[in-house]
């Protein structure tokens, strides 16, 4: 089964190329085309999975390029986004380009190429605040950030593709995945960096929405239970833990985890405008379970270790900068 992963350099793309080569699929990575010759997160791979990778560098905006990148592939796992919300607010454009038209471009060769799977990412912002939890499938779509809306847009799509044309398509819908790589704009590895590097006043946003957080190894299996899945064409199907917890409840667990002495204040510039902060992220898990042999395996606090312990490690913590509001 040879697979394509957009978006494989990212945070949750290179744990799922990790992922499918355990699973033992031929995996093409397409990463973001750069002068540097970056490969993003993979780099720090052990050199014996880089030699089994084939790389693309690219751009999803480019529609040529993904037809080339897609030729010969079995199955497209699409992550490749713009997903930061407040940078959202002031370069809505970018999102349209990346998130709306990239996913056309893949499903427009996939539908050229006649490929067997294509699972199209998509988030749990685009429920927006819980009208009723758990959030199942069927809950409404908020538009509450420019990213939302951007993310609603390409899963519609993805959606028409699949009615119009009978194309062998999933929309996967993870909650809110965490874990090591995850970029600096995230509130997990705002408040690790901040007090490995002896912060003793955290700063954060609004600390009282609360998330339904699943660490990235249950997120990436997630990702290939639904692709072994026939069930799962023409799905929209949620990966999800089906628990909540506020953001200053998880700061405190995270304080008690790393062992430091820390109290949380509040950062004026972190706050987003209330109409568009998501209060409520609580999903359901019992479609993907009724689906698929999906489990989860990890609880929040043996993710959050698994995390902690990647941050103490000095190179990966270098790599971050605590010191400044990250969007």
């Amino acid at each position: 089964m040879k697979a394509l992963v957009t978006g494989a350099d990212g945070f949750i793309g290179s744990h799922l190329v990790e992922h499918l080569l355990d699973e033992g699929y031929d995996v093409k990575a397409f990463v973001l085309y750069n002068s540097f010759n970056s490969y993003g997160w993979l780099d720090s791979l052990p050199k014996e999975k880089l030699d089994r990778i084939e790389f693309f560098s690219g751009d999803v905006r480019d529609p040529n390029g993904v037809r080339v990148a897609m030729e010969g592939v079995d199955v497209v796992f699409h992550l490749a986004a713009l997903i930061a919300i407040p940078y959202s607010y002031h370069s809505p454009d970018n999102y349209v380009d990346v998130n709306i038209k990239g996913t056309l471009n893949i499903l427009q060769a996939a539908k050229m190429l006649g490929t067997k799977r294509v699972l199209v990412t998509s988030t749990s912002e685009v429920y927006g605040t819980a009208q009723y939890v758990p959030i199942d499938e069927k809950h409404p779509f908020q538009g509450q950030s420019p990213y939302s809306a951007t993310k609603i847009g390409a899963d519609r799509i993805a959606e028409s593709f699949y009615r119009s044309f009978e194309m062998p398509i999933t929309i996967v819908r993870p909650f809110n995945t965490y874990g090591p790589r995850q970029s600096a704009r995230a509130v997990i590895p705002t408040i690790i960096t901040q007090l490995l590097n002896g912060v003793t006043e955290i700063k954060l946003g609004d600390i009282t929405p609360t998330r339904d957080l699943l660490f990235v190894k249950d997120t990436v299996s997630g990702f290939t239970s639904i692709e072994k899945s026939d069930k799962t064409i023409g799905r929209e199907v949620n990966i999800a833990t089906q628990s909540e917890i506020s953001i200053e409840g998880l700061a405190n667990k995270i304080i008690e985890l790393v062992g430091v002495n820390a109290k949380i204040v509040s950062d004026s510039q972190r706050l987003r405008p209330s109409k568009s902060e998501v209060r409520r992220l609580f999903g359901s898990n019992q479609l993907i379970k009724e689906l698929t042999d999906w489990k989860q395996n990890h609880s929040l606090d043996q993710g959050l270790t698994e995390t902690i312990d990647w941050f103490r490690r000095k190179e990966n913590l270098a790599q971050y900068k605590h010191d400044i509001y990250n969007i």
